[in-house]
């Protein structure tokens, strides 16, 4: 462990003079004490006064108004006027999100070691978790490392073709991974978490009619969930790098985070990035830069991960997002507790939230 700060210590001491020649910008003599990073994935185009994708209603209505250069990420920064929270888009896919997040993580104009970080973005739902419009909060992201047989050619008893490396068939148990092979499991903080989901369980989500229309089409009861009007849960974030669509993916998926969390986890919204956002911050924290105990993952339902009954795979994945309402309720579920951690930071900044 010695080993490992020293080596750390003489990276970071290589490593900031080559940052600071690289923020095309001038360096601040202190670093911002950063409160809150809100981290999105995408936008569709201006940061402002066009149609919104993940980003554009908090720079908006946060006022996010200052543009920062931010070369070592996929798009500027931006702050308010306090330079307390900071909004970031972290890019699509495991491998960009992990980059941008460690950028940022040892940018030397920014204090992250008593930031909170609030990872949110829009999702495919399992239909039997939750509902178009919906938002869950994660108790663990879980990531999609895995041994793969196409198909086509795997047992015929097999459920599919997916299985840890460290197994030999799926759904059997993942025995003692070794150390190289952990990143699959990133339990978050428990009462952070509890305190979140607490403060905005009963919000009432917006809605419309296409919603509604197609969470008509889930029926049975297998799928009450996914027929609610949009609500407030928890539920774990599966990360990977397959936009994949289905009932048999939907099936691992539900299998592969139970396994992964020990039966404590249940299988919600799948994305693309959070793993990978989770191995930077994991790394981070090892170095003292972030504390990963201030993490919270907020993901929002823009389309199911598998079809209505009777539906193909194909036609449902091809089916229009419902973007608009994921975006709002992003941002509605996300900024009450934004607000709280920011504005009580005489006691947030030394005491992590937790629910009662």
């Amino acid at each position: 462990m010695r080993v490992f700060r020293s080596v750390a210590a003489l990276f970071l001491l290589l490593l900031v003079p080559a940052l600071r020649a690289q923020t095309s910008g001038p360096v601040p003599e202190k670093p911002w004490e950063i409160r809150a990073v809100v981290i999105a994935t995408f936008e569709f185009g201006a940061d402002t006064g066009d149609k919104p994708g993940e980003f554009q209603l908090w720079v908006e209505r946060e006022h996010l108004d200052e543009v920062v250069p931010f070369p070592g990420g996929v798009h500027p920064l931006r702050t308010n006027k306090a330079h307390t929270v900071l909004g970031m888009i972290c890019g699509t896919t495991i491998g960009p999100a992990a980059v941008s997040m460690t950028a940022l993580g040892l940018d030397p104009r920014f204090d992250l070691s008593h930031a909170y970080f609030l990872i949110n973005g829009i999702a495919g739902v399992d239909p039997k978790a939750g509902s178009l419009g919906s938002a869950a909060w994660a108790r663990f992201v879980i990531g999609d490392v895995t041994r793969m047989i196409d198909p086509r050619e795997t047992p015929k008893d097999w459920p599919y073709g997916l299985f840890p490396i460290s197994a030999t068939e799926p759904n059997k148990p993942l025995g003692n991974p070794p150390a190289w092979f952990r990143s699959n499991l990133y339990p978050l903080n428990p009462g952070l978490e509890g305190w979140a989901f607490a403060m905005t369980r009963d919000l009432k989500l917006p809605d419309d009619e296409d919603s509604a229309k197609l969470r008509a089409l889930y029926t049975g009861d297998a799928y009450k969930e996914a027929r609610r009007p949009p609500f407030v849960f928890e539920g774990e974030s599966f990360a990977s790098d397959y936009f994949w669509h289905g009932n048999i993916m939907n099936q691992f998926a539900e299998d592969w985070v139970r396994q992964w969390t020990n039966g404590k986890g249940n299988f919600a919204m799948t994305d693309m990035e959070d793993s990978g956002l989770l191995e930077a911050l994991r790394r981070l924290d090892g170095m003292k830069r972030v504390d990963a105990n201030r993490v919270l993952v907020l993901r929002t339902a823009s389309n199911y991960s598998a079809p209505p009954p009777g539906g193909t795979a194909l036609d449902s994945l091809l089916k229009p997002h419902f973007g608009k309402i994921a975006f709002e309720t992003a941002y509605d579920t996300g900024a009450p507790v934004l607000h709280s951690l920011v504005d009580h930071w005489a006691n947030t900044r030394d005491q992590i939230p937790s629910v009662k």
